[in-house]
């Protein structure tokens, strides 16, 4: 299968219907930077989560396990097509600041789960019309592009509360954290000013689109990174320094930028 069959058939799954917190996909990124392979990840995410799923409820039990197979997709097995970007971010995790992690992993979990970017998109763009966004507003704009069906409702409420955990919302202090029907306000917000960066988020959203190019512009104003104001930057400086993007020219003066299939 093609690489844009990969990325096409990903656009219409949900995939991520787990709470998903900051800290759980840092740690399984550090475990695999120790140079643990795939089965020593997942014993190890086992015994490092067991305190946060433990309950006598079969369902939080089993809730455990679906959680480690979301953080092993996202960094451990990755679908095939995404494993240069995995590396890549992996690279990055290493050896960029802490503070700038969180951007890693939210490219990261983007592009392996489109999912998680259709959600953010949608509060992204609830934010800027209004500066404050409900669950029943993305919950209905959600079910609009993805169905009416209760996964999706569940996955709404559950990706809006990761969102909370990794601090880019947060509960409306007038309305309370009330998961049915709670209002977000924008939480912290993160200055991206390294081109190599700014690069790799532009392929990991380049993965959660349909077409795989798009005009450069879109991807540094994308409701979809709203936690993030990437530095503005030219297509050629990300093809500079990324093996896998290239720069189209569309009319005099707009610049498209593409995945490309270079080695």
């Amino acid at each position: 299968m093609t690489s844009r069959s990969n990325r096409n058939k990903r656009l219409y799954q949900i995939g991520l219907d787990r709470s998903v917190r900051l800290k759980w996909l840092e740690k399984t990124a550090n475990f695999l930077l120790a140079g643990n392979n795939a089965p020593a990840v997942k014993a190890l995410l086992q015994e490092d989560l067991q305190g946060a799923f433990r309950s006598s409820n079969t369902k939080i039990r089993g809730s455990l396990d679906k959680t480690i197979t979301i953080l092993m997709k996202i960094w451990v097995r990755p679908p095939s097509d995404l494993h240069p970007l995995r590396c890549d971010g992996l690279r990055l995790l290493a050896s960029l600041p802490r503070e700038n992690h969180i951007a890693i992993h939210w490219g990261m979990t983007m592009a392996v789960y489109p999912f998680w970017g259709a959600v953010a998109a949608h509060v992204g763009r609830l934010l800027r019309l209004q500066g404050s966004v409900t669950h029943a507003q993305v919950r209905r704009r959600i079910m609009e592009q993805y169905g009416q069906r209760s996964t999706v409702k569940f996955a709404v409420s559950r990706l809006l509360r990761s969102m909370v955990d990794w601090g880019v919302l947060k509960d409306s202090p007038v309305h309370g954290a009330r998961r049915s029907g709670g209002t977000y306000v924008p939480g912290f917000s993160l200055v991206i000013d390294k081109v190599e960066l700014i690069a790799w988020l532009t392929e990991a959203f380049l993965h959660a689109h349909p077409n795989g190019s798009v005009a450069l512009r879109t991807v540094l104003d994308s409701p979809s990174l709203f936690p993030f104001r990437l530095m503005s930057v030219s297509a050629a400086q990300l093809a500079a320094v990324s093996r896998r993007l290239d720069v189209l020219r569309h009319g005099l003066d707009q610049e498209m930028i593409m995945l490309t299939e270079k080695p």
